[in-house]
């Protein structure tokens, strides 16, 4: 990696946790100064805009978590088990980024603003969600999962239910509402395998 590739992913990394907790209206061009101990010209010689740094550190963020989350589902053998894992390793394994899950925390955020993040945040869901459909369509296919059973339905379940856990889990300063979201999907789980 050259010089500025790597002063430019340094910006990224630690912006990164910045824009993750404060989101983008609440983080200051001044705030990831002072984070990177770069000059104003240090940070625009590699990002055009504070717009086009917060879309790089979404990218960076949501890759970051979302990688974490699926470390060592290629060991996992079974569609049902795949999903059980996964719903494990969102509940116990915190995020990389302080601040919680970026994808959360974009969408909220830019609900009513940011088009460009907003579109980004859009683009982290359908990914997230296909992903989940894969593993059903897999097990669906292969016998494991009930016929009847809907991908997208499942998909939407676990991520609303993940998502929202963590949200109230943070509010309410405890892990309560993710550990009984992890025992409520498990539930979700065991009731679409097939007999």
């Amino acid at each position: 990696m050259k010089k500025g590739e790597t002063t430019r992913q340094r910006i990224i990394e630690q912006a990164a946790p910045l824009f993750n907790q404060r989101g983008f209206e609440g983080c200051s061009m001044q705030d990831v100064l002072e984070a990177t101990g770069l000059e104003k010209g240090g940070v625009y010689r590699h990002f055009a805009s504070k717009e086009e740094l917060a879309a790089e550190v979404f990218r960076y963020a949501w890759g970051q978590a979302a990688k974490k989350r699926r470390e060592g589902l290629d060991e996992v053998n079974g569609a049902v088990e795949k999903l059980r894992f996964l719903v494990r390793r969102f509940a116990e394994t915190p995020g990389p980024i302080p601040g919680g899950c970026p994808l959360m925390n974009t969408a909220i955020d830019t609900d009513d603003g940011n088009p460009v993040l907003r579109g980004l945040a859009h683009a982290g869901i359908k990914d997230w969600k296909k992903r989940l459909c894969a593993i059903v369509e897999d097990g669906i296919k292969a016998g494991e999962i009930r016929s009847d059973v809907e991908p997208r339905r499942i998909a939407n379940s676990l991520i609303a239910g993940l998502e929202g856990a963590l949200m109230i889990s943070r509010l309410e300063g405890n892990r309560t509402a993710i550990r009984d979201a992890q025992m409520m999907l498990g539930l979700l789980l065991d009731g679409i395998e097939a007999e």
